[in-house]
């Protein structure tokens, strides 16, 4: 095992986790920096929320390319594929992408909560669990405009939909449950906001009169 390499993958995985794309679209474009506004949060509903959908979607679309990417770049530390050791490596990757995102070096350590980054990487690990899991989350959010639920009942089930699809191995079956858990940590603040009636709603294409308030 070449650590020299390893250890550069893994600070090369943080370094792409670091890229802020919602601050520096917000600040460079809008002249906004998004975690001065709404929930503080420099992430893909927060940017939709202060900044509309034309902000939003480059921000969701790099966040999860460079979930990807850190991922993939488990390809250069040497294991053969499909071996314990190569899927130690990506999962390590992963965290540590996710852990830029949430305290980006290049924003004062103050970002995102990792979700769109994580569902980049998961892309890395399950192509058909992640789709399925895409899949709920749209029709959550579709329902009750709250992002926060679509996201965690989407990271709940991931696991299973893995399993569906035939990536069944015992450690990625781990790992994606932590994963579950960890986005449930991710937002405890909004689950607080939800047993309270205080979570706000996101909408992607306005609010329907039954949503606007009396």
């Amino acid at each position: 095992m070449n650590w020299t390499v390893i250890t550069l993958l893994i600070v090369g995985a943080y370094l792409l986790g670091s890229i802020p794309s919602a601050v520096w679209i917000g600040k460079i474009f809008y002249g906004v920096d998004v975690r001065t506004k709404g929930s503080g949060n420099a992430g893909t509903t927060n940017v939709l929320r202060v900044l509309g959908a034309k902000a939003a979607l480059p921000v969701f679309v790099i966040d999860i390319l460079k979930g990807y990417a850190a991922v993939s770049l488990a390809s250069l530390g040497g294991f053969a594929p499909d071996t314990p050791q190569h899927l130690y490596l990506k999962i390590a990757l992963c965290l540590v992408v996710v852990l830029g995102h949430m305290y980006p070096i290049f924003a004062g350590f103050k970002g995102g909560k990792g979700v769109a980054t994580l569902v980049g990487c998961m892309f890395a690990f399950s192509v058909g669990g992640i789709l399925l899991a895409l899949a709920t989350f749209a029709v959550i959010v579709g329902a009750t405009h709250y992002v926060s639920v679509g996201s965690m009942v989407g990271g709940l089930l991931l696991p299973f939909y893995s399993a569906l699809c035939g990536d069944s191995d015992w450690r990625l079956m781990v790992f994606m449950a932590f994963v579950s858990l960890l986005l449930f940590y991710t937002h405890r603040s909004n689950i607080g906001r939800l047993l309270h009636g205080t979570e706000n709603k996101t909408y992607l294409f306005g609010r329907s009169k039954s949503d606007t308030p009396k």
